[in-house]
């Protein structure tokens, strides 16, 4: 079974697709989710109210195109470029993540979501326009799957050492 949610932060909405990993399965368990955003270099994360170890396929740094579920701070992490830590514009996270879904639409989009504003994770439902009609593209125009990014926060915002 193909699992889809929405992630509305702001102004902005990123579709995503669920990976088969013991985290998706918890995330999708436990929505919705909502929390506010916070930002870490080219990054936005928020908290989530459940727990997960780390995965034994756990990463530092991750692909463009993959969300993350940060364990030392409960939180869902999505970058959309380098972080303070990052080298030779790898996406670097402080500690080990959990990839659990890929982004579908440009996180590029997430440059204009700033500390503070509300974020929410909801199932895609069938009849979702913003899942049919591509709404949370500015163009209109889908991105290839592989222009998307997912990073942790760092002890500057609350993580461990980086």
């Amino acid at each position: 079974m193909v699992r889809h949610i929405l992630i509305r932060a702001g102004k902005v909405t990123i579709r995503a697709r669920l990976l088969a990993t013991p985290t998706a399965d918890r995330i999708w368990n436990a929505l919705p989710i909502n929390g506010a955003v916070q930002t870490w270099g080219k990054e936005v994360y928020f908290r989530t109210p459940i727990s997960h170890d780390i995965e034994p396929d756990a990463r530092v740094v991750v692909s463009k195109g993959e969300i993350a579920f940060w364990p030392d701070g409960d939180a869902i992490a999505i970058g959309f470029g380098a972080t303070p830590i990052s080298k030779r514009g790898e996406i670097r996270f402080t500690s080990k993540c959990n990839v659990w879904a890929v982004a579908i639409d440009d996180v590029d989009q997430l440059k204009n979501v700033y500390p503070g504003e509300l974020v929410s994770v909801v199932e895609a439902e069938a009849g979702d326009a913003a899942w049919h009609n591509g709404t949370s593209h500015r163009d209109g125009h889908h991105a290839p799957h592989h222009m998307h990014a997912a990073l942790c926060p760092s002890v500057d915002e609350g993580g461990p050492g980086g």
